[in-house]
């Protein structure tokens, strides 16, 4: 591995969005117990399926570590000490130059290797979110068990409160508005959030007439449509913010008619795909609000029901266009602020074309399976 270290692990944990950071040494400790994370893990190499896996914002210096142009690399994390992350850690950057030496040399495998495969999908998404992640590893062949896709300790703080406002009409469904309390919505919204139903909520499995397998998976669904619906209401005053500022932000020095001509038309590109997208975005989750209004308002659990079924298919494509407009917040944000220098002609052009190919071919809304649905 690289000679450089990782310090603040445990910030890094702590803080790190669900988007960013897969911390499968957290799930180690959680689930290491367990038979399905032994017979069914991530990666068959042992350290490996004890890492941080990070999407990492590239700096200037690190440019170079790659072939071609990239803004965002995905970076695998050895901690030190895994029972003092404070220790910091031993990276290396997927399809950096050097990758299939580095992975040969400390974990001994060749480039046909499975976690090889694996790392090389993770690596093409836009973001580390579990639902699309686990979508896209499916389509894929690889199918390792539920305990990888959860989400961070920091995302679900600050979810709670979005949940329980979201999933209140079914409570007042359920016992009527006068009898609604905080308590019975929190301890819904808890059992959502943890993926771990369990018995408290087998009347509504039987109200949706689910199996216990379809059941545990509907609730994943329904998991992954209130994360994406709490993220788009999260992004929208940033992606507003950042948008205008992209129209106006002007590079240091003199450019020429041609460089102030393809910025102008840059510009206005990226704002359009970026409209697009939050427009698509928007639709695709219509349609969950058109089904849960049909089993929370109308009582009609077969729509919501077919819903969750068919929830799956949408999570590739919400999952990339939500991916690719954090990836232009975050890196806005952390690429024009006080403490780096003024943006540069040649910089700027860099920039905004990886923004509009992030968001290339991602405005049409995703499509499900069943009319009952729709």
């Amino acid at each position: 591995m690289t000679d450089r270290t990782i310090r603040n692990l445990d910030n890094l944990r702590r803080s790190a969005s669900t988007a960013r950071l897969l911390n499968l040494l957290h799930v180690a400790k959680e689930h290491g117990h367990t038979r399905a994370w032994a017979e069914d893990p991530l990666f068959e190499t042992v350290a490996l399926n004890r890492a941080m896996i990070l999407k990492h914002r590239l700096r200037r210096d690190e440019l170079d570590c790659f072939v071609g142009r990239r803004h965002v690399a995905t970076k695998i994390i050895l901690p030190i000490d895994a029972n003092e992350l404070k220790a910091g850690g031993r990276y290396t950057f997927v399809q950096q130059l050097g990758f299939e030496r580095v992975m040969r040399e400390t974990f001994g495998l060749t480039s046909d290797h499975p976690d090889i495969e694996t790392l090389n999908v993770i690596d093409q998404l836009p973001s580390l979110d579990p639902f699309l992640l686990r979508e896209r590893l499916r389509r894929c062949g690889i199918e390792p068990a539920a305990c990888y896709f959860t989400i961070s300790e920091a995302d679900l703080v600050q979810m709670a409160g979005f949940v329980e406002r979201e999933i209140q009409p079914l409570v007042s469904l359920s016992v009527g508005d006068l009898d609604v309390v905080p308590g019975s919505v929190r301890t819904l919204a808890g059992k959502i959030l943890s993926g771990e139903p369990g018995t408290h909520m087998e009347a509504l499995r039987q109200t949706l007439n689910l199996s216990s397998d379809d059941y545990q998976e509907g609730i994943f669904c329904w998991k992954g449509f209130l994360y994406y619906k709490w993220v788009l209401t999260s992004l929208r005053a940033e992606i507003a913010a950042v948008t205008e500022e992209v129209s106006h932000i002007h590079p240091r020095g003199r450019m020429h008619g041609d460089a102030m001509t393809y910025l102008a038309r840059s510009r206005e590109q990226l704002r359009t795909r970026i409209l697009r997208t939050c427009d698509a975005v928007s639709e695709t989750l219509r349609i969950y609000d058109d089904a849960f209004a049909g089993l929370s308002v109308e009582g009609r659990s077969g729509v919501f029901r077919d819903f969750l079924i068919e929830a799956p298919s949408m999570f590739s494509r919400l999952g990339e266009q939500l991916g690719a407009l954090q990836h232009i917040v975050s890196f806005w944000r952390y690429r024009f602020t006080a403490r780096h220098a003024p943006v540069e002609v040649g910089e700027l052009t860099d920039i905004l074309m990886d923004f509009k190919a992030g968001l290339l071919d991602l405005n049409e809304p995703a499509k499900p399976g069943r009319q009952a649905v729709a």
